[in-house]
């Protein structure tokens, strides 16, 4: 069991500024994993095994990109009782993001607001810190989640895609191809059909190589937006299978203010997650789910504060889920509580 209850470790948190108070505890976590402190936050991992995409998930349960961009706390988020972790987005340069500041808490509506873009010390470091963890070695999945650089031309996107491909590819047990962030320019337009057959085919044909040079084979997921249509899921839904992508992330943060409407930061620039985008979502998985049929990998994240609200995401048609913003107002018991709701 933690030592210190989440609810005062919030309290101190939430008093300070949120991007200072995530380099606080993500600092804390680098440090202070794989010691006796980690028993802090740590928590026995649910058995509750799967395969999904030709890997062996020791549970469904999965931290979800984003909260550790360079890969340095890939060993203290396992040790909350993670079937799966994902780091990243990394790009193949390092770049600083956005201007300050670029996160905001709604509290109110368990929410949050980021504009980062994709801040991160670059592949070369990414790769080095990944290579140092060992939670793959303890029976966890791994996830590298991969972009492009804020400086790269959308029309050269792919290229920087291939570099992150070729860096992650003999350290990842997935690799996620991240086109949905806010955050960049125009990233999103990489999912309008062209653009995403281009990009995937690249992708698939350097994979090959890969395969045949480290003679393994890594799943390759594609991570989308929630604000998509019906017709935009369809395409994309097809598009993944034509390019022999092995599974679908669904999905970021969104674009709409509508549940956050009138409430402090709502109007700033960037992605909202949390408890807003839980049901837009939703919606998306059903709809992939019924674009794929029965067996095409889905992973759901967003706006997952609590077990049932996991189990919700597993009754969309999502085989694994993922958290973010519920842990920053939860805390690390939802890990348990969702894998336990998750669990067959």
């Amino acid at each position: 069991m933690p030592l210190i209850p989440y609810a005062l470790s919030r309290a101190v948190l939430f008093n300070l500024d949120p991007e200072v108070a995530h380099e606080l505890t993500m600092g804390a976590l680098a440090r202070f994993q794989n010691t006796p402190l980690d028993c802090a936050w740590g928590a026995s991992r649910v058995s509750d095994p799967v395969e999904i995409a030709g890997l062996k998930f020791p549970n469904r349960i999965g931290m979800a990109a984003g909260l550790d961009k360079n890969g340095r706390c890939i060993d203290g988020l396992g040790a909350m009782g993670f079937g799966f972790v994902e780091v990243g987005t990394v790009t193949p340069k390092p770049q600083p993001g956005n201007p300050k500041p670029r996160m905001f808490r709604l509290p109110q509506a368990n929410a949050l607001i980021n504009r980062l873009g994709f801040n991160n010390d670059g592949l070369d470091a990414f790769v080095n810190n990944v290579r140092r963890a060992r939670f793959r070695t303890q029976g966890g999945i791994l996830g590298l989640n991969i972009g492009k650089n804020a400086s790269t031309p959308i029309e050269n996107a792919v290229d920087d895609y291939l570099i992150g491909l070729e860096g992650v590819y003999p350290w990842a047990d997935y690799v996620t191809v991240n086109i949905s962030s806010p955050n960049t320019q125009n990233l999103r337009s990489l999912q309008s059909d062209e653009a995403l057959d281009r990009l995937l085919g690249a992708l698939q044909t350097r994979r090959q190589a890969l395969m045949a040079r480290d003679k393994r084979h890594v799943p390759m997921f594609v991570k989308i937006a929630p604000d998509l249509d019906e017709t935009q899921v369809g395409v994309i839904a097809a598009t993944l299978q034509n390019n022999g992508i092995d599974g679908v992330i669904a999905t970021n943060t969104t674009i709409s203010r509508e549940a956050v409407k009138g409430m402090a930061h709502a109007e700033e620039a960037g992605g909202l997650s949390g408890a807003p985008v839980f049901e837009a979502s939703n919606q998306v998985i059903r709809q992939l789910r019924a674009a794929l049929g029965p067996r095409f990998p889905i992973i759901g994240v967003g706006g997952v504060m609590s077990g049932a609200d996991a189990r919700a995401k597993r009754d969309a048609g999502a085989d694994l889920v993922q958290v973010y913003t519920g842990l920053i107002y939860q805390g690390p018991a939802l890990v348990t509580d969702c894998a336990l709701a998750l669990k067959n």
